[in-house]
């Protein structure tokens, strides 16, 4: 007896496209890319999604994990619709991270790993996300990374995303 779906035909295709990228023998190792996708059409990682992309790669449930729990950008619990990650690391902090992660606490109301009560954002404190000229940086979403993230520039953000 076949395993009920837990992710879209469209996701398992992108999926098999990232498998493809390695040798059959290796297929494990669209792991990472794997999670990202049901991560997409899901917005978290449960116990069940990435029990059944650990079946999908033929790899043990215990490694889908690993992986998981290892990474930042992975989300085991729900968030919201915007997760606001601020790179708080050295350089970023001497340009103004934790100015800019103040304001964005005071502006949501929220701290780092909570979520606002309309379940909009979810705030988090990232490691080096490698733009440290651009400082302060956030990354939204995993997807876009937000340069100079001066207090004008937060509420220029928060206001298209809440538009």
């Amino acid at each position: 007896m076949n395993a009920p779906l837990v992710l879209s035909p469209e996701s398992l295709a992108k999926i098999d496209k990232e498998i493809a990228k390695y040798p059959a023998e290796r297929r494990q190792s669209a792991i990472m890319a794997a999670l990202a996708v049901a991560q997409d059409e899901r917005g978290w990682l449960s116990t069940e999604v990435m029990d059944f992309v650990a079946r999908y790669l033929g790899m043990p449930a215990m490694a889908a994990y690993e992986v998981a729990s290892f990474y930042g950008m992975y989300n085991l619990k729900p968030t919201g619709k915007y997760k606001l990650v601020v790179c708080t690391n050295l350089p970023c902090a001497l340009s103004g991270a934790d100015t800019a992660a103040e304001y964005l606490k005071a502006k949501l109301g929220i701290g780092f790993g909570e979520t606002t009560a309309d379940g909009m954002f979810t705030l988090r404190e990232g490691e080096c996300m490698g733009a440290c000229g651009d400082a302060p940086v956030l990354l939204l979403n995993n997807k876009r990374m937000c340069s100079f993230m001066k207090p004008e520039e937060i509420d220029k953000l928060l206001a298209e995303l809440r538009s």
